[in-house]
């Protein structure tokens, strides 16, 4: 029986000797590749983390003792050791196993939502949750990446921890898996002190200094005696008393950096923080993504940080067929750069997933990445705005959440002209909850003066951008989707406000529905008409392209058919189609409105279109909606 097979929890890993847990590694490393080569899923990040999350589950005893994984897409060998590797073969896949840490699969698992830089915070409350309910015996314990700590709350949270002058003091490690990385290499002035803090390597010299001399000593006697005390005096003295830049400057207590990928090296410091009776403690520990796994480690790009399906022994994936949107924007940005020198591109640590490498390449000097720190990218873009400059922000759209309030009061209410890509919004598939970007549109109504495009191609893509940096006094936002672009969808004609037609009502029947559709749902909502015009029921197709605000031209149609039908993947609460509906009530229209958006819940993991199946935006759902809500005529 090998060890994959039988270690199902955390006291089976216990049980193993360190020699096992060698061996142990090198099979869940082996499954790793051969399961994730097949499914596809967060890889790089999981090779990189094994010895850690074997030491963390040797020190400490969870679920008694809480594990918090900030982002958690490190979290699949902690699914491994807490009992879930049969069900490795479903992961991301509808009805199966998440890529990232999930309460309903199990104890050990706490933080879901996948956001970056706020284990620590997680780990601040808790800590202070078990203090107030005597439960002294228990610890908590945060792993946070060296990407996450560029995050702003990570400090908010650090600056809270470092003062707790509690007595007895709170049980809190802080862990930071230190592999020089997010997507791609950590930039900041937090990068910069952990390298030094690498090169350093205090740790690591001093355990040489204490193998060497028990080496040296020969036979078990005295002088090895000697020596491990030596050694244990000296690490004590690091914990208790070292200079360690700006952790020690907070009252945080450091132990590292250690050598991620020794195990004993690294439980034997997680003991030592554990021992330590003075307060929080960090441990830097220094890994290295895609370990153990030659492709990863020689991809020079994010090393294997999130793949599709690819060959698990060249690691090469399947080859690409269609424009991505991201590609199409990509193009696009660099275009327009070449001719406005004012234009500026900024990212949050996710310069490559958004497409602008091409950008980098040719204006290296006007494009910023800084960090996973998306308040400050909309802060600072209004700064640069304000400065002469049009900034060009470039986010998945879920974590646009995160910077509402800048983009409300920075640069909306200053009148900067900022213009915000949102990648991925909408559903968006595999990796679940937190992911799919449903609520930009619903939370970005609520700014005065913002315009928001969702081009339903990739020729609307590039003519919504142009238009977009063309707004000098308000924020514009440009929102597409996952995936690939569809074909050109071209419209009947263009309104005098720039909403397209796409269909007018078939001869012969009447204006019965105005289907307004939004982003890359046109294909559906064409269907949609042609399936009413076999029913007998006419209708007309437009796509607003600026869809908020509604265009005026779009609530004139609106009010010349029986029921306006607004398809939008976003959620439909305080969505597009609520919006034409206040719009149409303002004018004191009769006319209803069908909201074919998602509902308002947590969306699951699964492709993309077995979770539009699941929100009920097929085709056939949305005619049987429309059907159903069509007032009947007199």
């Amino acid at each position: 029986m090998t060890f994959l097979e039988s270690v199902s929890s955390p006291a089976d890993l216990r049980a193993l000797s360190l020699a096992e847990c060698e061996v142990y590694a090198k099979e869940i490393r082996e499954d790793l590749v051969a399961t994730i080569s097949r499914t596809g899923g967060h890889l790089g990040p999981n090779l990189g983390v094994v010895e850690l999350t074997f030491a963390l589950h040797r020190v400490f005893e969870s679920p008694a003792d809480t594990i918090l994984l900030d982002v958690g897409h490190q979290s699949y060998v902690h699914k491994y050791v807490t009992g879930r590797r049969d069900r490795f073969a479903t992961l991301r896949q509808r009805g199966g196993l998440s890529g990232y840490p999930s309460r309903e699969e199990s104890e050990h698992d706490v933080i879901e939502n996948s956001h970056a830089s706020t284990s620590l915070s997680w780990a601040d409350g808790i800590a202070k949750a078990h203090q107030l309910r005597g439960e002294d015996d228990r610890w908590v314990v945060a792993v946070i990446g060296d990407g996450a700590l560029t995050g702003g709350v990570a400090w908010e949270a650090l600056n809270t921890i470092a003062a707790d002058d509690s007595r007895p003091p709170r049980k809190l490690v802080i862990v930071i898996n230190d592999n020089g990385r997010s997507y791609a290499p950590t930039v900041g002035g937090m990068a910069a002190h952990l390298d030094s803090l690498r090169a350093s390597n205090s740790y690591e010299k001093l355990l040489s200094w204490g193998k060497e001399r028990l080496q040296q000593s020969g036979p078990p006697g005295r002088a090895a005696y000697t020596a491990m005390r030596g050694v244990k005096r000296g690490l004590r003295d690091m914990t208790a008393d070292a200079q360690t830049g700006i952790f020690d400057e907070l009252g945080l207590k450091y132990i590292g950096p250690v050598d991620g990928h020794d195990q004993e090296a690294v439980e034997r410091a997680l003991q030592l923080a554990k021992d330590f009776e003075g307060g929080p403690v960090v441990v830097h520990t220094v890994t290295r993504k895609g370990f153990g796994y030659g492709p990863a480690i020689e991809d020079e790009v994010d090393q294997f940080h999130a793949v599709g399906v690819i060959d698990p022994i060249t690691g090469k994936s399947q080859p690409s067929t269609g424009r991505s949107w991201t590609s199409a924007f990509g193009d696009a940005i660099t275009d327009l750069a070449r001719g406005r020198e004012d234009i500026v591109a900024i990212t949050a640590a996710m310069l490559d997933p958004v497409g602008l490498s091409g950008f980098r390449d040719e204006f290296p000097e006007r494009v910023f990445d800084v960090g996973i720190a998306e308040q400050h990218a909309v802060a600072s873009a209004a700064g640069l705005s304000y400065g002469g400059l049009h900034p060009v922000v470039c986010l998945y759209a879920t974590f646009m959440n995160r910077a509402f309030d800048q983009v409300l009061m920075d640069v909306a209410l200053h009148r900067q002209g900022v213009t915000f890509v949102l990648d991925r919004a909408g559903v968006t598939g595999p990796d679940g909850a937190s992911h799919h970007g449903i609520w930009d549109m619903a939370l970005l109504q609520a700014v005065p003066g913002l315009r928001l495009a969702a081009p339903r191609d990739a020729e609307r893509l590039v003519e919504e951008l142009g238009e977009a940096v063309g707004v000098e006094d308000a924020p514009t936002v440009v929102r597409f989707s996952r995936g690939k672009v569809g074909t050109e969808i071209s419209h009947l004609r263009r309104t005098d406000d720039g909403a397209d037609v796409l269909a007018e009502v078939p001869e012969g029947l009447s204006a019965d529905v105005l289907i307004v559709s939004v982003g890359a749902l046109a294909d559906r909502a064409l269907a949609v008409r042609q399936r009413l015009a076999d029913a007998g029921i006419g209708a007309t197709v437009v796509d607003p392209r600026w869809a908020l605000p509604v265009p005026e031209s779009v609530q004139s149609m609106a009010q010349v058919h029986r029921l306006a039908a607004v398809i939008e993947d976003g959620i439909r609460t305080g969505g597009i189609g609520s919006r034409l509906r206040q719009e149409l009530r303002a004018d004191d229209s009769t006319v209803g409105v069908v909201e074919l958006g998602v509902p308002d819940v947590f969306l699951p993991q699964g492709t993309r279109e077995e979770v539009l199946d699941y929100a009920g935006l097929t085709v056939e759902a949305m005619t049987e909606q429309i059907l159903s809500r069509l007032p009947r005529t007199p």
